[in-house]
């Protein structure tokens, strides 16, 4: 299977289908810690990454927010005292497309830095 973080994120239209229950499971084993929630109806894959202090998790989160914007894929950010929560989905599909899989593999590589 394809490394996810070594793809790319392409564009999402509206109506694109989100991933089923069966490739969610096949992509979340290749993402460590990972874990999908639902929130007002919509799926979203979330991590949360751990950090001796504020300061490197406002690092982590710039960080991230770099990537995201250089694929034009955002997702939400919260910066907390030791910890940085990560939350992909695809609002214009209310749900979760491959790319949020991409992008979560992708925030993996940025920690491991």
């Amino acid at each position: 299977m394809k490394d996810l973080a070594t793809e790319t994120c392409d564009a999402c239209r509206a109506g694109a289908p989100t991933v089923n229950q069966q490739d969610q499971v096949e992509l979340l084993a290749q993402l460590p810690e990972w874990h999908i929630t639902e929130r007002d109806g919509v799926d979203q894959l979330e991590k949360v990454y751990p950090f001796p202090d504020f300061s490197k998790a406002l690092d982590f989160a710039n960080a991230v927010g770099e990537l995201a914007e250089g694929s034009n894929h955002h997702p939400a950010i919260l910066v907390e005292w030791g910890k940085t929560t990560v939350t992909w989905w695809t609002h214009k599909i209310r749900g979760l497309h491959r790319n949020d899989f991409i992008m979560a593999a992708k925030t993996d590589y940025l920690h491991s830095k």
